[in-house]
């Protein structure tokens, strides 16, 4: 049966670039989806069987979209992820100058990305908002009443679409990353491999001072660490938030289950976003104190108290 991974699109998005580099099966199909919670919903209903999309940028930090559409719905979880050095190139129609330009397309974390371009070279330039940098590409090719007179977008966005690059790598932080996560529905998880990450999702059960301490030291005490912290709001009513973090780890470890463990028992409700190997394969540095065979010495320690007292 051929299998079919959605991605955020349309063709020539670094999402998409991010579902190559993962490297699908041979007999893999790829499905475009306009937005991220087109993507994820049709993962949800079955139309598809993997989802890649943005979900951490090293300039703008956590992807909105992303975060929400996973904290809520139908449970989904996290199986892998992808770094994508990110290049953004200023393109437009064939005979367009810089100095045509007035208007300017493009994702809002890429709008992020090139403002001091922007702002020294298209001072007067407005800004408008698009789906993905390649949609924006996209539209100014296929659409003659385009609301921009240049997009902001990958290289082979621009190519692929026929537009002419009027400025290459605009990006204000030279360097920057993208990270993107390929999302399943819950089954069995990646093998632990030493060089793993967890996301969770954690509710309050409500604000109060010291509630945040309380989760945070539910890793500190067991050594783990945190690679993101982000708050989201949860729509419920103002000033309600849950946070979504990503830490070293599989759930397999004593002390992340250990962790787990006590996030359950102290929040209102935790979400498991899945334990999968880190992109950067990079290995954990585990001390002995808090090792695997540590927790399971002082559990059984623990144990032979208790049967004294039977």
């Amino acid at each position: 049966m051929t299998q079919t991974y959605g991605y955020l699109g349309p063709a020539g998005t670094f999402t998409q670039m991010a579902l190559h580099r993962w490297g699908l099966p041979d007999s893999a199909q790829e499905r475009a989806y306009p937005s991220v919670d087109g993507a994820l919903k049709a993962l949800r209903d079955g139309e598809i069987v993997g989802a890649m999309v943005p979900i951490e940028n090293s300039v703008e930090g956590g992807v909105s979209a992303t975060l929400d559409a996973l904290a809520h719905g139908d449970p989904l979880v996290v199986i892998g992820e992808v770094l994508v050095p990110i290049t953004f190139v200023l393109a437009a129609r064939e005979g367009t100058s810089l100095q045509d330009v007035r208007r300017v397309g493009t994702h809002p974390h890429a709008w992020a990305q090139v403002r001091r371009f922007v702002a020294e070279q298209l001072p007067e330039a407005a800004y408008v908002p698009a789906l993905s940098t390649a949609a924006a590409a996209q539209a100014l090719a296929e659409d003659s009443d385009a609301p921009f007179d240049a997009s902001v977008s990958a290289p082979v966005a621009a190519t692929t679409n026929g537009l002419t690059i009027l400025a290459d790598d605009i990006g204000d932080i030279k360097g920057a990353v993208t990270r993107f996560v390929l999302v399943a529905r819950p089954g069995a998880l990646p093998a632990r491999t030493g060089a793993d990450k967890t996301t969770v999702v954690l509710f309050q059960h409500h604000d109060r001072p010291g509630a945040l301490l309380e989760l945070l030291e539910q890793f500190a005490v067991r050594g783990i660490n945190m690679t993101r912290l982000e708050s989201r709001p949860t729509g419920v009513s103002m000033g309600s938030y849950c946070f979504s973090v990503d830490f070293e780890g599989h759930v397999l470890d004593e002390r992340v289950g250990e962790a787990l463990v006590g996030l359950k028992r102290v929040c209102l409700g935790v979400r498991f976003l899945g334990s999968y190997p880190r992109a950067d394969e990079v290995e954990t540095h585990v001390p002995a104190e808090i090792s695997d065979e540590a927790f399971q010495s002082a559990r059984a320690w623990l144990e032979d108290l208790r049967g004294l007292s039977g």
